[in-house]
């Protein structure tokens, strides 16, 4: 009889194996050149054949097919006018990728390296992780090639304006909620709220999140996503009986999600050595001065090597790379995709470290991944991890439908939950697909799952 099953859930393996493989081809042709979109796509359906082997009949609904083809890709001129009247041109994208569990939720990036490719692989992955915020909200992405940085007050507010002109067709507060991301702040989503406002002639507070505090936008916003990855980190640390408090910390970036990723290591005993920008990183053997990297980065707008003019005993290296070189106990790549490749991974390894925490969306190559995992490297995938922005996000969107505001302590605990509830149910999953300890694995399904039912019951559209 044990055979018997034994030989059963071999073939269903196969089966499951053989339309994965299938559909990843598919996705591949169907989308030549786009590498970004291919690894994040790999990456999901690899930890999703237990699921096929299990639940055969998402196969039969073709989820897969369905599921990794979006609603709607949507691409558009932005032309405006820089200070010296020259008019300029930029490429606007917004990708609607799946509603099933409700409005498409997803940030927009500013930044020359945005294409379909990058703004497809976000809008995937921002599907599983809407879903394992636990909120009622669908995967989207947006943004443009336009490079905020360089440029005056009036030029950003110009481009915003013309970029919402064209996107404001497209999304409103049950439909497309578009946020911030790399290059859009708060004065961004001021300038682009302002300007759907005046397109619809109507104040629809929930069109936008991220926005400034007068106008709709909730506390604890801007330390979300870097205070959710140390909560999930944390959570995952305890359960191998390790903790932050009295751990070497290297955090790549110096961004929003960086700062506050230091800023709650540093509060729960971490000491953090390092961080960077995209010029070089910084290393201080004494631990960062947090106070003096919000003042280059969030007041005067520096580069993160004027830290050394203030702390001299601290050393500028050119290269953002390298940091991954500074040996610590955890390590929190924060700044942008594929930051730890191969060699990385394996001079992390080798120098000790004992956890990773992804705060940016898919930091890690697939090869790196697999170097931590495969050396028993506590691992905390962006899917998971990552997921704190977006969840204050739903939470900004749920005060603004109610119109009213939550303190600062009531949204930080909020978040506090639920990251600890997207690595609860990450772990269980891992757990009861046979992968126990591969988060990697466990938050893809768990986030695969809930989507995927609402998307049967919902019938094929």
């Amino acid at each position: 009889m044990n055979t018997t099953i034994s030989e059963v859930e071999k073939t269903q393996i196969e089966k499951a194996h053989e339309y994965v493989n299938k559909v990843f081809e598919q996705v591949k042709d169907r989308n030549p050149n786009e590498n970004e979109f291919h690894q994040a796509v790999k990456e999901v359906f690899n930890s999703l054949v237990p699921v096929f082997a299990k639940h055969p009949h998402y196969m039969k609904q073709a989820i897969l097919e369905r599921i990794s083809e979006p609603d709607r890709l949507i691409s558009f001129k932005v032309s405006w006018a820089d200070d010296n009247g020259n008019v300029q041109v930029n490429r606007g994208f917004r990708v609607q990728f799946n509603n099933t569990i409700g409005p498409y939720k997803g940030g927009l990036r500013f930044h020359p390296s945005v294409n379909a490719s990058i703004i497809k692989f976000l809008g995937f992955e921002q599907i599983f992780k809407n879903s394992l915020t636990g909120q009622p909200i669908g995967g989207g992405k947006g943004g443009s090639d336009f490079n905020p940085k360089g440029k005056s007050d009036g030029e950003i507010m110009r481009f915003c304006q013309s970029f919402m002109s064209e996107l404001g067709k497209y999304i409103g507060p049950d439909i497309d909620v578009p946020a911030g991301d790399i290059g859009v702040g708060a004065r961004e989503i001021g300038y682009m709220f302002g300007q759907y406002k005046k397109m619809r002639g109507a104040f629809e507070a929930g069109v936008l999140t991220g926005k400034g505090l007068g106008y709709g936008g909730s506390l604890a916003r801007k330390e979300a996503t870097g205070y959710g990855t140390v909560y999930f980190v944390d959570e995952m640390l305890k359960d191998a009986g390790l903790s932050f408090k009295d751990s070497t910390v290297v955090v790549s970036g110096s961004g929003n999600v960086s700062i506050y990723a230091i800023e709650k290591a540093m509060e729960l005993g971490a000491k953090v050595v390092a961080c960077s920008d995209s010029n070089g990183y910084v290393y201080d053997k004494n631990g960062i001065d947090l106070d003096t990297v919000k003042r280059l980065k969030e007041v005067e707008n520096k580069r993160i090597r004027e830290y050394v003019t203030v702390h001299p005993e601290a050393e500028y290296v050119e290269g953002c790379t390298g940091i991954w070189a500074v040996p610590c106990d955890i390590a929190l790549p924060c700044a942008t995709q594929n930051e730890i490749n191969k060699e990385s991974a394996e001079i992390l390894v080798s120098n000790g470290v004992k956890a990773v925490g992804e705060g940016a969306n898919m930091p890690s190559t697939l090869e790196a991944i697999d170097i931590f995992l495969d050396n028993q490297v506590l691992f905390a995938p962006a899917k998971a991890a990552n997921a704190g922005g977006v969840a204050v996000s739903a939470l900004e969107m749920a005060q603004n439908s109610a119109r009213l505001s939550w303190t600062k302590e009531e949204v930080d605990s909020k978040l506090h939950d639920i990251m600890k509830n997207i690595y609860r149910m990450s772990k269980e999953a891992s757990e009861e697909y046979n992968a126990p300890g591969n988060l990697v694995v466990g938050s893809n399904i768990a986030g695969f799952l809930k989507v995927a039912d609402g998307m049967v019951e919902q019938g094929i559209f």
